[in-house]
């Protein structure tokens, strides 16, 4: 995944798990030049959103080990990972261990929204469980969706 290749570089070059959000910024932009300052500062808000990274008093946390990515050479991220993905596109990442195509788990995501008239968020989170993936982070986000939409 792009995403956390170029949000992990960083902290892989530092060899820490903790930087500041502005040492951050830098790294991406004038060290590695993949990106202008205000694209890096929307990277680390894509990367909160997406649980990669966390904000801790002024640095940013890795929530993942930065060893474990491995940065190909001639390596650039592609300006698409600055759009923050939907529900529904996360939790159908997610699924890539299930052993079926993407077009297998959308029939069957839609599948369990038609028949139990439920939302697509919810029906893709349904999915995923009932198939060992944990997406608990993205069921809390899906369930208060569901209550806010319901008052």
């Amino acid at each position: 995944m792009s995403l956390k290749v170029a949000v992990g570089a960083p902290f892989r070059t530092t060899g820490r798990s903790r930087l500041e959000e502005s040492e951050f910024v830098v790294a991406l932009s004038l060290d590695r030049d993949w990106f202008s300052p205000d694209q890096a500062k929307r990277l680390v808000d894509v990367a909160v959103v997406e649980g990669l990274l966390r904000r801790d008093e002024g640095e940013l946390v890795a929530e993942f080990s930065p060893e474990s990515i491995t940065i190909p050479d001639g390596f650039s991220p592609d300006e698409s990972i600055l759009r923050e993905r939907t529900t529904f596109e996360r939790i159908l990442d997610s699924l890539e261990t299930v052993d079926e195509s993407k077009q297998d788990s959308v029939a069957a995501i839609n599948g369990l929204q038609a028949s139990l008239g439920i939302s697509t968020d919810a029906a893709a989170v349904l999915y995923a469980h009932r198939n060992g993936i944990d997406v608990s982070d993205v069921a809390r986000q899906v369930r208060a969706e569901l209550s806010e939409s319901a008052e």
